[in-house]
């Protein structure tokens, strides 16, 4: 099940230009996670809008995955309202070109040979019922892990949340670092000791997550694993609940960015038919919070130097190492972009 939240203009608050002004660039370089494998069936074009720019999805005859840009070279039609997928080639809707799953032009009618022409696109890669795309101006160097518990047996389906916010993407990730939140806005007992721990595109933190919820105490490990500016794994596990979520924060466009959350619950072993029971007191209580983030996150405004408290230094640690996703390359800018490979 899909929870999707479109916000545009949600609350009346008027809106301070401040609120769209970041010093780094709208895209930090890294992997992203633009689609669910289920949702990309073979025959199938998916039209996506991410960085900044209009895409299309499709799978090639064996099944690998394209992510390409989604306007023809010829004359500019967009691939994916009317196009369709025929022999595992994209064919345009307008005059039926034809293009591969790397971006190149295959066929077109009445043309002696081929067009010397291609589809821009991302590198891709596809796994954890996840679809992956790459943003950077060299090749990727490094990978995002398979994550087991997306399609290990004894997991439920997820639990997906779809939300928008206008904000920069680095601010959704240091909101798992922003110690005094855990209090105010989780609930949590006390904000919780939090040491980032920096591995080249890699960070770990490992804490606990202590709360009251609908009457019984909760008192979990709490393990996060972030690959990269667009993707982070949380693990929590105790008595009442043991959950693996899904973070996947990417790039709209200039202004606005999507949080998904794909929630994976551990199925009791010994009581496997309360899953729906857990499933619907975990909609009840952590969904309701995540909004209240999105409703502040729509209007607050970047602090280069937010005034912090001693106990709270995640912030900072999050910042120094988030910052190699920077390179000189990186557009300040996405409206103007082009995907990699664009002819």
């Amino acid at each position: 099940m899909i929870l999707r939240r479109d916000r545009p203009g949600l609350s009346e608050l008027p809106r301070d230009p401040r609120a769209d002004q970041y010093p780094m660039p709208s895209v930090p370089d890294g992997w992203y996670a633009v689609l669910r494998s289920a949702h990309l069936r073979r025959g199938k074009v998916v039209s996506l809008h991410y960085f900044g720019r209009a895409l299309v999805a499709f799978r090639g005859r064996d099944g690998e995955v394209a992510v390409r840009d989604a306007h023809c070279p010829h004359y500019g039609a967009h691939l994916g309202a009317g196009g369709k997928v025929v022999d595992g080639k994209l064919e345009c809707p307008f005059h039926g070109w034809q293009f591969d799953t790397d971006g190149s032009c295959a066929s077109a009618p009445f043309a002696a040979r081929a067009p010397r022409v291609s589809l821009g696109g991302f590198p891709v890669r596809e796994h954890s019922g996840l679809i992956f795309v790459y943003t950077g101006p060299e090749e990727p160097t490094w990978e995002v892990p398979i994550v087991p518990e997306a399609t290990a047996p004894d997991y439920a389906r997820p639990i997906d949340d779809v939300l928008q916010a206008r904000i920069h993407v680095q601010e959704m990730r240091e909101n798992i670092v922003d110690e005094s939140h855990f209090h105010h806005i989780h609930g949590q007992s006390e904000p919780p000791v939090q040491d980032l721990h920096p591995d080249g595109p890699f960070a770990e933190i490992h804490s606990r997550f202590r709360k009251s919820v609908l009457g019984y105490w909760l008192d979990n490990s709490f393990d996060v694993f972030m690959y990269g500016p667009g993707v982070m794994v949380v693990r929590t596990s105790g008595l009442l609940i043991t959950m693996t979520a899904i973070a996947l924060t990417t790039p709209i466009d200039d202004t606005t960015s999507e949080l998904r959350m794909l929630y994976y619950i551990q199925r009791p072993a010994r009581v496997p038919f309360a899953t729906p029971l857990l499933k619907l007191a975990f909609r009840m209580v952590a969904l309701g919070e995540v909004r209240e983030e999105l409703d502040i996150w729509d209007h607050k405004i970047h602090r280069a130097r937010p005034v912090l408290l001693p106990h709270e230094k995640g912030i900072k640690a999050l910042r120094r190492w988030y910052a190699q996703f920077y390179s000189p390359e990186s557009p300040q800018g996405i409206s103007n972009t082009l995907p990699q490979n664009e002819s």
